[in-house]
């Protein structure tokens, strides 16, 4: 019988053809709406130590773009200052203390007197800050807004940076009811955070992707600015989610700043 449809031979049996793998597919991320149950990384108390170090120290490089430090010195910061008196500021939820460092180094410049208090709860920070090498007129105490402003504590500039995203509805509330009773008379607070958006991530996506396996490298800084954006809020729903009094303004790149207070027509 001559070989036919159906004949194998078993000694030289065709394997079945594979099938190509199938890539997982990503789902698109959804900015429309605040992803309030995103995680970020370095928010795990279990956290790799010295990936959550690493990434302390990055911030600064960072955060010289994605925060503007130059930005907020000259439109809060510079108007407040003055030879003769010494200014007083405040960084709630300051981490590694990169932006009063920043602020601080542009008071020098200009000849004029600044006093920073930078305040984190996290003993992480804190324990970071103080391994660094000491900087004139910056104090970082672990503590809590509401700790400061039941003592009486007044300052003329009080900040934050990128910590709207991470709290609660009634943390918001509680933190800008703390800042009204922290701002001394003539003075301002101004909050600042990522403004969620298509243009936000994207730009953050691509602009440390060149940096992703040299100075970013073993740190949580990529993923976890892309969750922070995630988690963020756009200007017109903070606007919505503040008591009266509270303003909201666009700033660069890609930035939103919670005022209240003088903000000097800034």
């Amino acid at each position: 019988m001559t070989g036919g449809a159906g004949v194998v031979d078993r000694g030289r049996a065709r394997r079945p053809a594979r099938r190509p793998a199938r890539r997982p597919t990503r789902r698109p991320v959804d900015l429309a709406h605040r992803d309030v149950d995103a995680v970020e990384l370095m928010d795990d108390p279990a956290a790799d130590p010295v990936t959550l170090d690493r990434t302390y120290d990055r911030f600064r490089l960072v955060n010289a773009v994605v925060s503007n430090p130059a930005a907020v010195y000259r439109d809060w910061v510079r108007p407040r200052l003055s030879v003769a008196h010494t200014t007083r500021l405040l960084d709630v939820g300051a981490g590694g203390a990169d932006l009063p460092r920043a602020l601080l180094a542009r008071a020098r410049r200009d000849g004029l007197p600044l006093e920073v208090v930078a305040i984190d709860p996290d003993e992480r920070a804190a324990a970071w800050v103080a391994s660094q090498p000491p900087v004139p007129g910056l104090e970082f105490r672990r503590a809590m807004s509401r700790e400061l402003a039941d003592a009486g504590e007044r300052f003329d500039v009080v900040l934050s940076n990128h910590v709207l995203h991470h709290l609660s509805p009634e943390e918001l509330g509680a933190l800008l009811a703390d800042s009204e009773r922290l701002v001394a008379p003539g003075g301002v607070a101004v909050h600042g955070d990522i403004a969620r958006g298509p243009f936000a991530y994207a730009g953050f996506w691509l602009g440390t992707l060149p940096f992703a396996w040299n100075l970013l490298a073993g740190s949580f800084i990529r993923a976890d600015g892309l969750t922070s954006i995630r988690r963020s809020f756009t200007p017109g729903e903070l606007a919505v989610a503040v008591p009266a009094g509270w303003r909201v303004r666009r700033a660069f790149p890609s930035r939103l700043e919670l005022v209240w207070g003088d903000d000097g027509d800034a």
